[in-house]
């Protein structure tokens, strides 16, 4: 019988003969070809899912301000306790800087870059530029020592009034933990992202790096050493906004791991292996998001037992594949529900935040198991890295367009997307179009119109449909038509590698 090759594998073949030896061998990246071609331009994706963050920049905006309708804001933050805490994010569609939420969306663009970030070309420094906004914030949160400035902004009475940033006048309260009013999430949080930003700036910015990571160290000190949650001491003021519901452990374990990858230094693993399990690092929970990390703390140690072989760290192979498990539908142990149309569903609140951080957990994990030629175990059954690719590439695609209502969930990307996003500054005329200040109130007549926002917050990715897959696109719902910036962060890794897998980058 003649052997006859399909046209497929001849070409597969020859692109192994003539193309990059990696591509056919021992490249973590190595099922990163996809034999046909996209349906979606992950490219323009992920460039609009970083100018996004330029959208919600607080403080002196620079010359190259790509999103134009914004102007500066927030310019005397932290006059209230007299220090200089200008700039940073706004974290979604108000105008209030909650740090818990900034820290953890700099760790998660901080991981993507330093997952895929080589994969990133012309997008790199952005990306890079994105981090740094929130890492020069987080630096003047943290200038005092044993003193974290968390909050700029009464989020109560910001959410009463409907107003740009630059016309806010509603009171700029600033809070602080310390040793009186501990907040061992928040810090741990904050050392986790100086942390992992290190790592971004450690070759094209070594002094900068070299003060990301002494300031990681301090803080994560701080965080250890006074234990409590932030929401105890400011529960009036942080909750229900951004109180820790999952206690502190989760973010001392996170904060360590963290550190542990950028310093090297063998306290922290020595730390890992003593507090692992008193941390919860066996758990079960399975949301990852801005209040729990548990299972980005299990992704991220399991590197270092897969791929630098610490077999002291061996468990986390297991824990990170139980999370695994419980995402994969049919398979044993697999507990995620998921929309009629095939959506990672995990809560009415803001569920796409959870879609971005699941898919770009997938693709990470995927990395390292390629890496060390490993597969997920779940209960007997097999699962590979090429199989965790594809669930997190019909996440993404589903949030693209892929959907049965045909819609993109990122504003400004594909031919239909929400029109009326929950989002002040892009609801309201811009300065340049209405210079005269709208006041707290009157903007509502323009919240409650159905006419679409007048501004376009080009990447916006919002909390997208319910568990049947419906959107109303109606701005007063904050649940399905806010933004935020811990969607986006995530996402930009996981587009970074679908954009290069697909060729486009």
């Amino acid at each position: 019988m003649g052997l006859s090759l399909s046209p497929l594998i001849l070409i597969v073949l020859l692109a192994c003969f003539t193309g990059s030896f990696l591509q056919c061998n021992g490249n973590p990246f190595r099922h990163y070809h996809h034999p046909h071609v996209a349906k979606h331009n992950y490219r323009d994706a992920l460039s609009k899912s970083i100018i996004f963050f330029e959208g919600q920049r607080s403080g002196k905006l620079p010359s190259n301000q790509r999103v134009t309708w914004r102007r500066d804001s927030g310019l005397s933050d932290g006059a209230a306790m007299h220090v200089d805490l200008v700039g940073g994010y706004y974290d979604a569609g108000d105008n209030v800087k909650f740090g818990f939420p900034m820290a953890f969306t700099t760790t998660m663009l901080s991981w993507s870059v330093i997952e895929f970030g080589g994969l990133m070309k012309g997008e790199l420094q952005n990306a890079k530029q994105a981090i740094r906004w929130a890492t020069d914030y987080l630096l003047k949160a943290t200038a005092h020592p044993d003193t974290i400035y968390v909050q700029v902004g009464d989020a109560n009475k910001d959410h009463s009034c409907w107003e740009r940033p630059e016309d806010m006048d509603t009171p700029r309260s600033v809070f602080k933990i310390d040793k009186n009013s501990p907040g061992s999430d928040v810090a741990g949080e904050t050392a986790a992202a100086l942390a992992a930003a290190s790592l971004v700036f450690r070759r094209s910015d070594p002094t900068y790096s070299k003060l990301l990571a002494r300031r990681a160290i301090r803080v994560f000190q701080f965080a250890d050493k006074y234990r409590g949650p932030y929401s105890n001491g400011l529960k009036r003021d942080v909750c229900p906004f951004y109180c820790s519901y999952s206690g502190y452990q989760d973010e001392l374990l996170w904060g360590a791991a963290w550190l542990h990858r950028a310093t090297k230094n063998p306290t922290y693993l020595n730390y890992i292996q003593v507090n692992g399990q008193i941390l919860g690092a066996a758990e079960f929970d399975n949301t990852f998001g801005w209040d729990n990390k548990h299972v980005g703390a299990r992704i991220l140690l399991s590197k270092a037992f897969l791929v630098q072989r610490l077999k002291s760290l061996h468990d986390y192979k297991g824990h990170a594949d139980n999370f695994i498990c419980s995402i994969i539908p049919g398979a044993p142990f697999s507990s995620s529900q998921y929309t009629p149309g095939g959506l990672l569903f995990k809560m009415s609140d803001s569920n796409m935040q959870y879609v971005t951080s699941t898919s770009f957990l997938l693709l990470t994990y995927a990395k390292y198991l390629t890496s060390a030629q490993q597969v997920v175990n779940c209960g007997g059954t097999r699962v590979t890295p090429k199989r965790l690719r594809t669930i997190a590439k019909k996440q993404v695609d589903y949030l693209l367009g892929d959907n049965p209502l045909k819609m993109s969930y990122m504003v400004g990307y594909g031919p239909r997307y929400p029109q009326r996003i929950h989002h002040r500054g892009s609801s309201l005329p811009s300065v340049a179009n209405h210079p005269a200040k709208i006041q707290c109130s009157a903007g509502f007549s323009f919240m409650k119109s159905q006419s679409p926002n007048p501004n376009i917050l080009v990447g916006a990715v919002i909390g997208g449909p319910d568990q049947r897959d419906r959107f109303p696109d109606q701005r007063s719902d904050y649940e399905q038509s806010e933004p935020a910036t811990y969607i986006n962060a995530p996402l930009v890794g996981a587009l970074a590698y679908l954009a290069h897998s697909f060729g486009q980058l």
